[in-house]
């Protein structure tokens, strides 16, 4: 799991913090490393501020903790050690107002200890520091969300080039500064782009796809005895790292050996058994999947692998110099573009769609086209809303067509409507809630489209995750369908005219009466959904109130 005491926002280089020359800072003890890295501020004059620290802060001090004898015993490396140990960046002693200079003790003891010692003049508080840190943190936030929006944007034009494959791998090469690579399911580079990487990290890259490649036929004979006794990777737990959106597994944490990868390195600590010399090998268990994702760092260079979610074999590799804030990301929106390309040139799915949708068009009676869809006979339709107030993009909505299993999907302003084969029964998806028809026929689309509609709109009023539509037998059954729609239709004439008050009429029913659930379903204010249900009750003349007039427009509004 990601470390809970690690705030989400980037750190900030000590170096940065030096050169504000509002603050005039001055570092005068310590490594000049430009690496050391400032997480937050924290000010404290306690003389043993380890309990309270996390790790990665600049320590801010006045020396009010210092007693007078201190120089002359081991008060400074006891104080300075302690700050070490609790993982604290940097050490800033204020010159004022306790003390006009620097204790030399402890420059000697921040020296020793290798701990960056800086001196706050008296013209610079420690608040002003500390906004300093966040304003920084704050840019580097900012620059982060618009490469990785930019990149976004210019991955999802290349997807929509004559070459989309080729046009996404240059292009997220290009943003990762390295090379991008598509292995196929037999493990062969099918196309590449960018800086191609030394013959090491190549291969290690190529091995490292090998463990995240899912369902991969058994190796030949006598490959077990080549590659020795080595432990299978596998994971279905959250990458840790980065706090950014991941579309489908995650990647394993990584240990302590370097030059394995980290799927390698994870499965070390879980079964025992000596490491292969020929390097990490797929998971062969069935029982257990290969992770989706997997890190390494080979002769200076990050490599990544990731299976892409179409399940057919394809891996996306990439080697890139380091991995800056916000990569994890752009490399999650290349993989899902590139899940959805080499899915349809897999199977011929998007032709075959292509061909029903002109078929459709022309004329052709859904069932008719149904067949190039898949060889479900019956489907479902899904309607599906983002929690929250966000609208689902592009990217989105494929996503969740990719996680239903089915690339039948048609985002329509903020709900997502897609058609699955019934038998892949859709089940609660994080983030979403989901309405679902009934299994139907093909020539019943229009039913279950407005099945779903009405399941998603009853999901949101109560606040369930999935509902789905299920019909059982009942007494309006007793009745023929010709007479019941006439029966319908005269009853429920006086409101027909006014398209919204049916449906207003038919939810809160559905919902008993609630005036907060109802506004809710239709997204309207309660007043409204208050007048449209008096307006409904003076045009029909009939005491909502009574439980044999809501029976009876219940059926009626079944009916139409």
């Amino acid at each position: 799991m990601p470390d809970s005491t690690v705030p989400p926002t980037p750190p900030v280089p000590l170096s940065a913090l030096l050169a504000r020359e509002d603050l005039a800072l001055r570092r005068i003890a310590g490594p000049d490393d430009p690496g050391t890295v400032v997480r937050w501020v924290h000010t404290s004059e306690m003389a043993d501020p380890y309990p309270y620290l996390l790790g990665g802060e600049l320590l801010l001090t006045a020396g009010v903790h210092i007693p007078e004898a201190a120089g002359s015993g081991t008060y400074f490396d006891d104080y300075v050690s302690r700050i070490v140990a609790a993982g604290g960046a940097a050490l800033g002693f204020g010159v004022a107002p306790v003390h006009d200079t620097v204790p030399r003790a402890l420059v000697a003891a921040c020296e020793r200890y290798g701990l960056p010692l800086l001196e706050v003049p008296p013209q610079t508080t420690f608040s002003g520091v500390a906004r300093a840190v966040w304003q920084l943190m704050a840019r580097a936030r900012l620059s982060e969300l618009r490469r990785v929006t930019e990149a976004q944007q210019s991955l999802a034009s290349a997807a929509s080039r004559p070459d989309p494959v080729p046009s996404v791998l240059r292009q997220l090469a290009q943003r990762l500064g390295g090379w991008a690579v598509l292995y196929g399911p037999e493990g062969a580079e099918i196309a590449g782009a960018g800086r191609e990487p030394g013959g090491e990290a190549r291969a290690a890259l190529a091995r490292l796809a090998e463990v995240v490649r899912p369902d991969r036929p058994a190796p030949p004979a006598g490959a077990a005895s080549q590659a020795g006794s080595a432990s299978r990777a596998h994971s279905t737990g959250p990458r840790p790292g980065e706090s950014e959106a991941v579309p489908s597994r995650s990647a394993l944490p990584a240990g302590p050996r370097s030059g394995e990868p980290a799927a390698a390195r994870s499965r070390s600590a879980h079964r025992p058994g000596p490491a292969s010399p020929a390097g990490p090998q797929p998971p062969t268990d069935p029982g257990r999947p290969a992770p989706a994702s997997a890190t390494d760092t080979v002769s200076g260079t990050h490599l990544a692998a990731y299976a892409l979610g179409a399940g057919h074999g394809f891996v996306l590799g990439v080697a890139a110099p380091g991995r800056a804030p916000g990569d994890h990301t752009i490399v999650s929106v290349a993989a899902v573009l590139l899940s959805l390309l080499t899915g349809e040139q897999q199977s011929g799915t998007g032709a075959a769609r292509s061909s029903a949708l002109v078929r459709l068009l022309l004329g052709a009676a859904p069932e008719d086209v149904a067949p190039l869809l898949g060889d479900g006979r019956r489907w479902v339709v899904v309607h599906a809303r983002p929690d929250g107030e966000g609208v689902p993009d592009a990217v989105a909505a494929s996503a969740l067509g990719a996680a239903l299993g089915s690339a039948l999907v048609d985002p329509a302003g903020d709900v997502v409507r897609v058609l699955v084969p019934a038998d892949r029964a859709p089940d609660p998806l994080p983030g979403w809630t989901l309405g679902v028809s009934a299994a139907v026929a093909p020539e019943d689309w229009p039913a279950a489209d407005t099945q779903a509609a009405r399941a998603l709109a009853r999901a949101r009023a109560t606040r369930a995750p999935l509902l789905r539509y299920g019909p059982r037998p009942a007494l309006a059954d007793l009745v023929p369908p010709g007479e019941a729609a006439a029966h319908a239709r005269s009853l429920l004439a006086p409101v027909t005219a006014h398209p919204a008050l049916p449906e207003t009429l038919r939810t809160w029913l559905s919902l008993h009466g609630s005036w907060d659930r109802t506004a809710v379903a239709l997204s309207v204010h309660r007043n409204t959904v208050r007048q449209r249900i008096a307006r409904c009750a003076t045009l029909l003349e009939a005491d909502l109130d009574d439980p044999d007039v809501r029976m009876e427009l219940w059926f009626a509004l079944r009916q139409i």
